[in-house]
């Protein structure tokens, strides 16, 4: 007879926010839940980003994730405790190009989605800004969190509600019943995978057939300017040639050649320069993007002195003073933006593998578990 160290509806392996928010609707929807973590706490890429849930900047699936998240988020910051603002996104048009993507999309959107603004508008967001500036676009659903707070607060918060964690507990395999681990059998009534990154680790031949890679990116937190304080995440000229929303305009393709053209480190570093503001003051600034199956933990100096230089270039003060450089690191597959994948008859893996995790986990998990009922 087995004697299991917890039985559960549902055991969430991976304490990472697409984890955590899994743990969140299911304890909304009133199902025991077990969440098995290796680490003592989550250390990996859901504090190690911006905190910018990037809604507005989705299209399609992507965006209807997004937006059906975005209550959640507001929710689990309320029920938490954690910072959490309603504070947009501002898109910062440094060109000709930029100003007229931006109008482009403004015009392809509900009206007050995304509201165009002057150059005088941006600045003054912006606590004054480098002359370049011609416009820019404030996004209006977008969300900012504080990364090193919301995961281990909302962890917190889920375990007063009776979610039952298991950390620095390793999960060994599926069973009949559940799961194995580190410290002995899980009974589960559907067990959900939640690794992230290292889903290879688990289940290599899942991983290859869907070509899942560690992207791994270099990130700085500066001390802000004297003076400087801004409420939205800022988005400039990279940003528009990565997010799907952006890309999907007719401009983009001429942004991207005129990129090419003026600054190709960006290209070539595969750059989203872009900053928010903690709580604290102090600006996270990003970042480069490199693929591969694993990951070497080594930063290039030349890399981020090249997305600081181009983030004071926004800002218009310089130079930024570093408090902290570190490597993110994310899944990330050329065929897919999300995974939602069966591990075995009641097992699925999930992995976010675009680098926008923060900005759909809720919304991911509505769709997850409304498949399992």
């Amino acid at each position: 007879m087995n004697t299991f160290i917890a039985e559960a509806d549902l055991l969430v392996v991976g304490a990472g926010i697409i984890g955590l928010a899994h743990a969140f609707e299911a304890q909304q929807r009133g199902l025991k839940v077990v969440v098995l973590e290796r680490d003592h706490h989550a250390v990996g890429a859901s504090i190690r980003n911006f905190g910018h849930c990037c809604i507005t900047a989705q299209d399609g699936d992507l965006l209807d994730l997004a937006v059906a998240g975005r209550p959640r988020w507001l929710a689990a910051a309320r029920n938490a405790g954690f910072f959490a603002v309603e504070s947009g996104a501002l898109a910062v048009a440094r060109s000709n190009t930029e100003l007229e993507l931006l109008g482009q999309l403004a015009q392809s959107r509900p009206m007050g989605q995304i509201q165009l603004r002057s150059a005088d508008q941006v600045r003054e967001t912006l606590s004054g800004g480098q002359p370049e500036i011609v416009g820019g676009a404030w996004l209006r659903d977008d969300l900012r969190v504080d990364p090193r707070e919301a995961v281990g607060s909302l962890a917190q918060w889920l375990a007063g509600q009776g979610v039952q964690f298991f950390w620095n507990t390793s999960f060994l395999g599926l069973t009949a019943a559940g799961a194995t681990t580190s410290r002995g059998e899980i009974s589960a009534g559907h067990t959900l995978i939640c690794a992230g990154h290292d889903l290879d680790y688990l289940f290599p031949e899942l991983a290859a057939e869907r070509e899942v890679f560690r992207c791994a990116l270099q990130m700085i937190r500066v001390a802000a300017p004297d003076g400087f304080e801004v409420a939205p995440a800022v988005l400039t000229t990279t940003s528009m040639l990565r997010y799907p929303a952006f890309t999907a305009m007719p401009a983009a393709r001429r942004l991207r050649q005129e990129l090419a053209e003026a600054d190709p480190v960006l290209l070539e570093i595969d750059a989203n320069v872009m900053f928010t503001q903690r709580p604290d003051g102090s600006l996270l600034v990003g970042d480069s993007h490199v693929l591969g199956k694993s990951q070497a933990p080594f930063q290039t100096e030349a890399t981020s002195e090249v997305l600081l230089d181009r983030a004071s270039a926004v800002i218009g003060r310089g130079p930024l003073t570093v408090l902290e450089r570190w490597q993110g690191v994310y899944a990330a597959s050329p065929q897919q933006p999300y995974l939602i994948a069966p591990v075995g008859e009641r097992a699925t893996a999930v992995s976010v593998t675009s680098g926008i995790g923060m900005t759909i986990s809720f919304g991911l998990a509505q769709k997850v578990l409304a498949g399992l009922s």
